[in-house]
């Protein structure tokens, strides 16, 4: 009987450390891989109001930038 305790107790510890290293393992490998950040980009002043917004954003005419199509035919006419 007193056999049979221990080696419950033995299977216990044995989980419980498995599990506690499992979770270890798995926090260390969040630590390593930080996010990246996206790459930057540049920015551009639109001709219009003066707002700053990321080139991939704005309205091109010409050599002029602009933040939305209202302000770019506002500009043209």
């Amino acid at each position: 009987m007193i056999l049979l305790k221990l080696l419950l107790l033995v299977v216990i510890i044995w989980l419980v450390y498995s599990l506690l290293k499992k979770y270890s393992r798995s926090v260390d490998r969040d630590e390593q891989a930080p996010d990246v950040p996206a790459s930057p980009e540049d920015m551009v002043r639109c001709a219009r109001c003066g707002v700053h917004l990321p080139r991939s954003e704005a309205i091109l005419s010409g050599d002029e930038t602009f933040c939305c199509e209202a302000h770019r035919s506002e500009h043209q006419s």
